[in-house]
């Protein structure tokens, strides 16, 4: 046998012999490939700067407006100072803004503080009053018939109509200032607790009346639960009534107070400080009601 008979017998040998790694089969599934989770998309930068300016552009648009009309009103009245004679008023004022000169020769701060407590004692006053007497007159027939003409009849009467009232009874102005706080606010919070009450599902009621619940748990497991929401927005616009009444009643009454300062600011023929007043009383009734209307979201959050 020739060389290049044996040469070509290994060559032919070699193409014959099956691989050592065997072939996938041609019906085996092959094996997943991993894929990243998709990203998801960013948003653009030029719809955050849209959102941004929505947000931001018009309350600096109202506020340039309101101060263009009130620098227009002092260039063409002349009795009215412009904004920049407030402005530099301002900056003298707040440079100390709890000095105590005696009773009658305090700063702002002070005064401030003492009608955010006649507030606070009578607002306070009211709501222990008035949240458990709405949740009663809601909750009985009888009591809201009772009630209605009463609430219908006083609810109307001017809050500074109950001052004298209270210089009557209490011989002081100061329980004067917090009755009429405290009648002012009280109104609000039964009307609102009333109807939360009354618009409670009735199958919340047949349920406790089957389980036969005494009252206290149909009240605070079922009634104070569902009554929450009215019962805040009662108290919301309890607390905006009390802040605006309280000015009104320290210029009749005199003492300490933002009221009371305004009108001797008056006295004194300081008009820049009544405008600044007229703005701390705005800034420190919106802080009041945004406090309240977080608290309203947060509580209505957790009882969603």
């Amino acid at each position: 046998m020739s060389a290049a008979t044996l040469t070509s017998d290994k060559v032919v040998s070699m193409h014959a012999t099956p691989s050592a790694v065997p072939a996938p089969a041609a019906n085996e599934a092959a094996a997943p490939v991993a894929k990243a989770p998709p990203r998801e998309p960013r948003t653009p930068i030029s719809e955050i700067l849209l959102a941004v300016f929505k947000a931001v552009f018009p309350p600096i648009a109202g506020m340039a407006l309101l101060v263009a009309v009130w620098a227009l009103l002092a260039a063409k009245g002349g009795s009215i100072p412009g904004p920049l004679a407030v402005w530099d008023a301002a900056k003298v004022l707040f440079a100390d803004p709890f000095y105590n000169n005696g009773p009658n020769d305090m700063g702002i701060g002070w005064n401030v503080l003492s009608s955010l407590q006649r507030v606070g004692i009578g607002f306070g006053f009211a709501a222990l009053v008035g949240i458990p007497l709405g949740f009663i007159i809601g909750r009985f027939a009888f009591m809201n018939a009772m009630f209605d003409p009463v609430i219908s009849l006083l609810r109307p009467v001017s809050p500074l109509a109950w001052l004298p009232i209270g210089l009557l009874v209490f011989k002081q102005a100061d329980p004067a200032a917090t009755w009429t706080i405290f009648i002012c606010s009280i109104w609000p919070m039964i009307i609102n607790t009333a109807v939360g009450v009354q618009r409670v599902p009735q199958d919340y009621m047949n349920v406790a009346r089957v389980l036969d619940l005494d009252e206290w748990k149909i009240v605070t497991k079922i009634l104070f639960p569902s009554v929450l929401p009215y019962m805040l927005t009662g108290i919301r616009l309890s607390i905006g009534t009390a802040w605006l009444v309280i000015v009104a009643a320290e210029m009749l009454t005199g003492g300490v107070g933002i009221g009371f300062w305004v009108w001797d600011e008056w006295n004194n023929l300081k008009v820049e400080h009544i405008i600044i007043a007229i703005f701390v009383i705005g800034i420190v009734g919106l802080l009041l009601e945004q406090a309240l209307l977080l608290l309203a979201r947060r509580f209505s959050y957790g009882n969603s």
